[in-house]
């Protein structure tokens, strides 16, 4: 089986939770991951909503041809504004669905970057409660964690989720062996009930 490729598209602003939550979490799978800039200056390191600075590999631009099996967007409401508004990050989405590859978005990014762009109108999605009435009533989802497999996107509520929505991504890139084998020595929270999901 081909190695998993992961992006991550960061900006100024961006929910530091949830960007290094995936990101390790990928590292731990084995996958391929790119954390990327989408900040308009091409700036790699950047300050994120709770002020943590991060350093991204690359400037977005220069993987905007490359092909990925995921590519994730993080919240932070600064930071998924600023990726809803890039027009790179929205042409990489469509391309995404183009290609029939996994999308996923958390926080307020289901909402600011997704929504507002109407990238997966019939796809149902789950968001920041503070952001999910910007989600139309009949597409809504209340879970932590919303698979909408016939559309290939993946939401999540926010960083309290992050670890949840990492592992999901790992599921859905790599399969239950895979997610099992991060899962079992991060000593994970037993109400989450991974083992059973992945057993």
């Amino acid at each position: 089986m081909t190695t998993p490729s992961v992006l991550v598209c960061l900006t100024q602003g961006t929910e530091e939770m949830e960007a290094v939550t995936v990101i390790d979490v990928m590292v731990r799978a084995g996958f391929n991951v790119t954390t990327a800039s989408a900040a308009e200056d091409g700036e790699l390191t950047l300050t994120c909503s709770r002020g943590v600075k991060l350093t991204a590999d690359i400037p977005l631009v220069k993987v905007a041809d490359e092909e990925f099996d995921c590519i994730v967007v993080p919240g932070g409401v600064e930071g998924a504004k600023a990726l809803g508004e890039s027009a790179l990050v929205v042409e990489m989405i469509k391309q995404q669905q183009c290609d029939q590859k996994w999308v996923a978005a958390i926080c307020a990014a289901p909402a600011l970057v997704i929504e507002k762009n109407q990238l997966f109108p019939d796809a149902y999605k789950t968001c920041h409660p503070a952001f999910i009435d910007r989600i139309p009533a009949d597409k809504q989802n209340s879970r932590r964690v919303f698979t909408d497999h016939d559309h290939k996107l993946l939401t999540s509520q926010g960083p309290g989720t992050a670890l949840e929505f990492a592992i999901e991504i790992v599921y859905l890139l790599a399969g239950k062996d895979k997610a099992r084998e991060v899962v079992e020595p991060m000593v994970i929270i037993p109400n989450l009930h991974y083992e059973k999901k992945f057993a």
